[in-house]
């Protein structure tokens, strides 16, 4: 193994570090203004159909689900372009495409502004699919990443929690900047209720968060090295000669080569799954309602929106900071339950504020240090299932995000359908978001902690079954490593299947037809 790559397999430099943490900027700069002000930006601003604004969501939900496993698959098999690496050209492919569609979500209906919602729905429409393309491109191929870049449990764990600070680095900006544009600088007589007149400070804050996503989005591609072609296709290379197998010698145990097919026979990837979506539903939900929930529950000023989800991330940030030791003292099961206690207590406390109460600061931290919790632990939790599976990493995390993006859009087209007012807010609105921000996130957070009850017996990454090492002798003496991915049923298919695995890997034209398997070799399940 040459040195290159031990070092992408082993610890990683300090700046690669951080030029990948920085490479999902832009996603998260735009999700945070997709889940914290889209729906708010539809009620309070446009004053847009509340059924609309849901279904508008979750078309873009639905556009990701579909995208996400496709994106997964295709990373997975596909060549980079300009030895730029596959994940990393798919990671460029979904800039671009964000860049060029995020913006026109909050500048308005260009030319139809005052047209009926139905015609501007179609109008924000394609924009919306267009973007959750990106998004998904980027989220999944930067994801998978982490396991190509390295093989070190600790350093996967650091991976994510650096990506995750990051993370909320960019929603703490996001809310900073929404802060300056709707609190400071303002007249004593503009009224500190969120309106129709505030479209301005969106369209500039939109502007903003794209423009610093793609100076981040640079550094990710100026500093991250990824390998250009996996150890089982040099393996494949090297034996492409002209020289026929004669033998197989005996054979070495080792992991599986898993095909997207293989990971939909393993328990756990289900277990990780519903672990998975219900940490999203919990962030993710908390994030849209949150803001709906201060200024027409609690009744609190504007600026609010701003400076409560700033403080839950700012928890965040520094919970996040804390998961690799956590995570390595006590292990990701306990930590995980840790995070689910804090959610549920910070859900029990959004439904007794009173309005006008400086408690919901407390809520807002107990929210941040729960929501961290989960989500970064959950992420290492799929990194550990994936294991050294790198050839379908990024399916899994493309199945992984399927199941987040379509049941956050679902929840949020229920909600926004089951709605007690037409348009904007009624006095309806009050109990109606209390319940909201109280019951789902809650709720999913009780799911979450059953299904990590399910594998406390369990340790992460363990397989079904296990596949040979083969080593292959040529006519000139040399030896070489075949890794077929298959897996046997039973002892009676280990023949054939090692017939055909060499067929379709080696390809060597061997004249007496098909190499000969001795005895020796076969390999026990």
């Amino acid at each position: 193994m040459s040195s290159q790559t031990v070092s992408n397999r082993g610890r990683l430099p300090l700046l690669q570090k951080f030029a990948y943490s920085v490479g999902h900027v832009l996603n998260d700069l735009t999700a945070s203004m997709w889940f914290t002000y889209m729906i708010i930006y539809f009620h309070q601003v446009k004053k847009f159909d509340n059924a609309l604004a849901g279904d508008l969501v979750l078309i873009g939900q639905i556009s990701d689900a579909i995208f996400t496993p496709f994106i997964g698959y295709e990373s997975d098999r596909v060549k980079g372009c300009f030895n730029m690496g596959k994940r990393k050209t798919w990671h460029f492919l979904g800039t671009l495409c964000v860049m060029c569609s995020f913006p026109f979500l909050f500048l308005g209906c260009i030319t139809c502004d005052h047209a009926p919602d139905w015609s501007q729905f179609i109008y924000f429409a394609p924009f919306v699919v267009i973007f959750q393309f990106g998004w998904a491109s980027t989220q999944i191929n930067h994801l998978s990443l982490i396991p190509d870049l390295t093989d070190c449990t600790n350093e996967r764990v650091g991976l994510n929690s650096y990506r995750y600070a990051f993370t909320v680095l960019s929603n703490m900006m996001v809310y900073g900047i929404a802060w300056l544009l709707f609190d400071l600088g303002q007249n004593s007589d503009v009224s500190k209720q969120l309106g129709p007149d505030d479209s301005s400070k969106f369209r500039m804050l939109v502007l903003i968060v794209v423009g610093l996503g793609l100076v981040f989005s640079l550094i990710f591609h100026i500093g991250v090295r990824e390998k250009t072609a996996p150890v089982s296709q040099n393996n494949r290379e090297s034996l492409n000669d002209s020289s026929a197998l004669i033998t197989i010698e005996k054979s070495a145990v080792k992991q599986l080569v898993m095909s997207w097919k293989c990971w939909l026979k393993e328990h756990q990837f289900y277990q990780v799954a519903v672990i998975y979506m219900s940490t999203r539903l919990v962030v993710n939900i908390s994030q849209v309602y949150l803001p709906i929930y201060l200024v027409e529950t609690i009744k609190l000023d504007k600026d609010s929106i701003a400076i409560i989800p700033l403080i839950v991330y700012v928890s965040g940030f520094v919970t996040s900071l804390l998961m690799k030791y956590i995570n390595a003292a006590v292990g990701r099961k306990v930590t995980f339950l840790i995070g689910v206690g804090f959610a549920i207590g910070a859900s029990i406390a959004f439904y007794f504020l009173p309005q006008g109460s400086k408690l919901v600061y407390g809520a807002a931290i107990l929210s941040g240090i729960g929501g961290s919790t989960m989500l970064v632990t959950s992420l290492a939790m799929t990194a550990d299932l994936i294991g050294d599976n790198t050839e379908s990493g990024a399916f899994v995390y493309g199945a992984m995000s399927f199941t987040d993006k379509l049941s956050n859009g679902v929840a949020i087209a229920l909600i926004q359908q089951l709605h007690p007012c037409g348009a904007g807010c009624c006095p309806l609105c009050a109990p109606y978001y209390r319940h909201i921000l109280t019951s789902v996130p809650g709720g999913m957070s009780v799911i979450a902690g059953i299904a990590l009850a399910t594998l406390i017996p369990q340790t992460l990454g363990t397989r079904r079954k296990k596949a040979a090492l083969l080593t292959a002798v040529t006519q000139n003496g040399r030896k070489r490593e075949v890794i077929p991915e298959v897996s046997y049923e039973s002892d009676d298919e280990q023949e054939p299947l090692l017939r055909d695995s060499l067929e379709k890997y080696v390809k060597i034209q061997d004249p007496t037809g098909v190499p000969e398997i001795n005895e020796d070799s076969k390999v026990t399940s």
